[in-house]
């Protein structure tokens, strides 16, 4: 269960730490200004930019889908083959 736990923790911190990388080249307006979830401006968005973005994006929910597999429906997969190989026999 601890394989589970520390997988699930890596996925939320490259992601949290991808997310927050990526939030802080492109969403923050100011160095006063820092916020990670401010709005991008889009003029002149070239395509590593874009590429960027989409990056952004793409950490955010690796860290959440990542972290909810491993922690909740791993295990709950496994508890219900147990419950299905108990029952059978």
């Amino acid at each position: 269960m601890a394989d589970e736990f520390m997988k699930g923790f890596a996925c939320l911190m490259i992601g949290g730490l991808g997310w927050m990388t990526i939030g802080g080249w492109y969403r923050t307006p100011s160095f006063e200004g820092a916020q990670i979830t401010g709005e991008v401006t889009v003029e002149n968005l070239t395509l590593y930019d874009q590429i960027g973005l989409f990056m952004g994006e793409a950490f955010f929910w690796f860290a959440v889908f990542g972290a909810l597999t491993f922690w909740v429906l791993l295990p709950l997969a496994s508890e219900f083959r147990t419950y299905l190989d108990e029952r059978s026999a």
